[in-house]
């Protein structure tokens, strides 16, 4: 099974946190995990038998989605 994640928006309604460069799934509300991280981890615990994570988003966030995962055996990107 195949999960998708959504993860392209701008964050514009999180403004002054969420920032052009920084939307607000890669930030770090209520922990050191950031809202992206622990949507990663609720898949993997909601669904037994996820074989790929497929993260949806736009090529300026590319960057801190491969930064926060060193693992990339199940997570795969699309754009």
């Amino acid at each position: 099974m195949k999960a998708v994640i959504l993860a392209g928006g701008s964050g514009t309604r999180l403004f002054p946190l969420s920032r052009k460069n920084f939307p607000k799934q890669f930030l770090s509300i209520d922990s050191s995990k950031s809202l992206f991280q622990k949507t990663v981890e609720r898949c993997l615990k909601a669904v037994e038998n996820v074989n790929d994570i497929v993260i949806i988003t736009n090529n300026e966030y590319q960057f801190h989605e491969k930064t926060i995962f060193k693992d990339r055996s199940k997570v795969h990107n699309v754009r």
